[in-house]
């Protein structure tokens, strides 16, 4: 039985994720990359020594090139934030899915493209974090929280990586203040060190050195204890089984969804 391949076009392709992304696209049985996009291209036609494709494939300078020249169900974005921005919006006004891991990205962004997403009935997925054992940190970070009344985050990246804090770090913030919030409601407002938290009241440390690809440390402290939880990246193929996963999961969500965990 012959199924229809699912067609893929990558923004950022000649970045090092954007290059491991078209690899991974360019490997999977029932992928298609359509098409790749990136400024430095500079070309009609890029070949795998500038991307990692399997062979040449049609390169553009900007993603509505691309959308006029081929057809795409997916979208693939691991640029930077600004140019993150304009894909997604692009994306969803063509009707194609976005799968975005560019970080940097607002809140304020998030939700006028969840808006837009559900407007168009295009349904678009973003993750701060494609790792496995990234997404298990956060969940485990959230379960400890329930437990410590104080935590810090250390995060660690290359040291081309723009902004600072990263997008998991943000994430696992969030994650975090959302159970000391919920455990100070439950209990009157009383739960130790949880009243009224934000995200951003918790420190986080940002790290940028070259033979790093991207780690994380989540430091909880109580009484005469404390609690590390973290992960570790040592090769960028680690994000590509989450990519793939949302590549081929993303047009059957609902609207914008945030976040691996709720695909796995």
């Amino acid at each position: 039985m012959n199924l229809q391949k699912i067609r893929v076009v990558v923004t950022g392709a000649a970045g090092q994720m954007g290059r491991t992304v078209v690899g991974a696209v360019s490997g999977a049985d029932d992928m298609e990359l359509a098409g790749v996009v990136d400024p430095r291209l500079g070309s009609p036609v890029a070949h795998s020594e500038a991307t990692g494709a399997a062979g040449a494939v049609p390169s553009f300078e900007a993603l509505e090139n691309a959308l006029d020249a081929v057809e795409a169900d997916v979208v693939v974005d691991f640029s930077l934030a600004e140019g993150a921005r304009h894909n997604i919006a692009v994306a969803l006004e063509r009707g194609v899915s976005p799968v975005v891991g560019t970080t940097g990205l607002t809140k304020e962004d998030l939700e006028g493209f969840a808006a837009e997403a559900e407007a168009r009935a295009v349904p678009a997925f973003v993750a701060p974090n494609f790792a496995l054992g990234a997404v298990l940190m956060m969940l485990l970070s959230q379960q400890a929280a329930r437990y410590f009344p104080h935590a810090e985050i250390i995060e660690l990246h290359h040291e081309n990586k723009k902004d600072a804090p990263s997008g998991t770090a943000k994430r696992t913030a969030d994650l975090i203040a959302e159970v000391w919030r919920r455990e100070a409601a439950a209990e009157d407002g009383d739960a130790p060190g949880a009243a009224a938290r934000a995200a951003d009241a918790i420190p986080t440390h940002s790290v940028r050195l070259p033979g790093i690809v991207a780690d994380q440390q989540v430091i909880f402290g109580a009484l005469g204890q404390t609690l590390t939880i973290e992960h570790r990246t040592t090769s960028r193929e680690s994000f590509m089984p989450g990519v793939l996963l949302a590549v081929r999961k993303v047009r059957s969500l609902q609207g914008l969804v945030v976040g691996l965990e709720n695909i796995l």
